[in-house]
């Protein structure tokens, strides 16, 4: 298979080059990979597949339809529509040669790992997300904890229909998005079992501080953080120094964990 036919960009292989194609997240992962950070292994299913995707099952014109005179004050509206184009995703038949490829990789990234059944997150990277005029965090879906290369292509095809969830629909309207320019990639990366688990800012978001690195955390999986479903511990933590500036500890609730009938 020529590189021209490539759906898959593993995190080592990124270049910015690859941006439009890989969205904002992949291309993160790809930068600190590169940057030799402890990034856990995994590959971008690039926008490319999308495109495939949705030109094999000939559905932009019934995405269209449903987006056409879309009422964003009428959430009923909102919601069945949205379900609509959600339902026409995850219906489409993936091309044989993209499915072929996700699975290959997905038993490469078990290969690497030395497992048979290597558990992954399956997670969106819209080309829309990590901007610098919007933040799509939580508008669209991940899967956690996913194993077995039939469950990985249905949970590609599940992050795919999720650019189209209600409150990313809604939010790209109020931001100015075009929907059809908006594109989802789909990052497959090895599972760990944190402690904790969080947000980094390379900035302070109330103030726009550049001297301060801000984290978000809470026991367990990061999802109950993005999620907010939990108030997370805050750390403000200067870039030069190295020293916590300020420290807020919450009452945290609760908190995702993997059971031992998940292991």
């Amino acid at each position: 298979m020529s590189s021209d036919d490539s759906v898959l960009v593993w995190f080592e292989s990124y270049w910015p080059g690859l941006k439009n194609e890989v969205g904002g997240k992949a291309s993160s992962l790809g930068e600190m990979t590169n940057a030799g950070l402890p990034v856990p292994p995994g590959f971008a299913v690039t926008t490319r597949a999308y495109r495939l995707a949705h030109d094999a099952g000939d559905i932009d014109a019934e995405i269209a339809h449903h987006l056409r005179d879309l009422d964003m004050g009428d959430t009923t509206m909102v919601s069945q529509r949205c379900g609509a184009i959600r339902d026409a995703i995850r219906a489409v038949a993936i091309p044989a040669s993209v499915e072929e490829q996700i699975r290959h990789g997905y038993a490469e990234l078990c290969r690497r790992s030395n497992a048979d059944d290597v558990p992954v997150a399956v997670r969106s990277s819209a080309t829309s997300e990590d901007s610098p005029d919007a933040s799509f965090a939580g508008e669209h879906d991940t899967y956690l904890w996913v194993r077995g290369g039939d469950d990985v292509v249905d949970a590609v095809r599940r992050c795919w229909a999720s650019l189209f969830t209600d409150r990313a629909t809604c939010y790209r309207e109020e931001m100015g998005y075009e929907h059809r320019s908006v594109e989802m990639c789909v990052v497959v990366q090895k599972m760990v079992h944190p402690r904790s688990a969080g947000v980094a800012f390379t900035l302070d978001p109330r103030n726009g501080d550049r001297s301060q690195i801000a984290i978000d955390s809470s026991w367990g999986f990061g999802e109950a953080v993005v999620a907010g479903e939990v108030t997370p511990d805050n750390f403000l933590i200067d870039k030069v120094m190295f020293d916590i500036t300020k420290r807020i500890v919450s009452a945290k609730t609760h908190e995702y964990v993997l059971t031992d009938d998940d292991r």
